[in-house]
């Protein structure tokens, strides 16, 4: 991401972890994606080792209160990462069979949009809400202090027959204003995608499985391999478009078929 000139928004439930990350791209913008265990000393500790570690922001993950139920994932006999946690190390330690699917089932259910002003309060970094798709719960994040919000369904994963992520957009740019900063992720695949998102509203967007794919193809080049795509991409879409910049992009550009 570093090098391909872009941000990397980390998982708490990585298998790096925040420090390794860092040390391996000391120069590259960082933010981590938290996910909030019922121990919060658990979050606290990844937390507190990623700003140690330069890490500029918290995304808040709010569309996990309990783990979906992944069909797709069972019939491939998917299991998850033991990732960063420390509770998941320590259980592994003492033989225990804990992996990341152990650890999701750790998150706090209950969790309240008092904790989104906790966060900002405690560690003073902007604050980012993921997995938001109504206006309604926009706003919320706003007014409890978060400076952006990412409009995201988890890529489809975690509720079936969730609406999609671009058609949930407008209503939420519309919503927010400029109150906070709205993003989007989900289904992103090309560049012509991402330029719908902007043109549809959203400051940025987030990619997860093209990195991935990247990543499994031909490793930290692979990824790079696969933002400079994207990047590409994006140019062209805009040159097509006549737009000499992604600000000249607007809803007047997307079509609904």
């Amino acid at each position: 991401a570093a090098a391909a000139g872009t941000l990397m928004c980390l998982s708490t439930v990585a298998t790096a972890t925040p420090s390794d990350v860092a040390a391996a791209a000391p120069d590259g913008p960082r933010w981590l994606q938290i996910y909030v265990f019922r121990d919060r000393e658990v979050s606290d500790d990844v937390i507190a080792q990623a700003l140690d570690s330069g890490f500029s922001a918290l995304v808040l993950t709010a569309d996990l209160p309990v783990y979906g139920i992944r069909h797709r994932e069972a019939r491939l006999g998917f299991a998850a990462p033991e990732g960063n946690v420390p509770a998941i190390v320590a259980a592994r330690a003492r033989g225990g069979e804990a992996d990341g699917h152990h650890a999701l089932g750790l998150l706090e259910p209950g969790l309240q949009w008092d904790y989104v002003a906790e966060l900002r309060e405690r560690w003073n970094v902007p604050i980012v809400v993921k997995g938001l798709v109504t206006a309604e719960d926009a706003l919320l994040a706003c007014q409890h202090g978060a400076s952006a919000v990412v409009v995201s369904n988890h890529g489809g994963r975690q509720l079936d027959g969730v609406i999609a992520s671009l058609d949930a957009l407008p209503e939420v740019v519309e919503a927010v204003g400029d109150r906070a900063e709205v993003y989007v992720d989900g289904g992103v695949r090309r560049g012509s995608d991402v330029v719908m998102a902007l043109a549809l509203g959203a400051r940025a967007v987030l990619v997860g499985r093209p990195a991935m794919y990247g990543l499994a193809f031909g490793g930290a080049k692979g990824v790079q391999q696969v933002l400079e795509i994207l990047r590409d991409e994006v140019e062209n879409a805009l040159a097509l478009l006549g737009c000499r910049s992604p600000a000249e992009v607007t809803r007047a550009h997307v079509t609904q078929a």
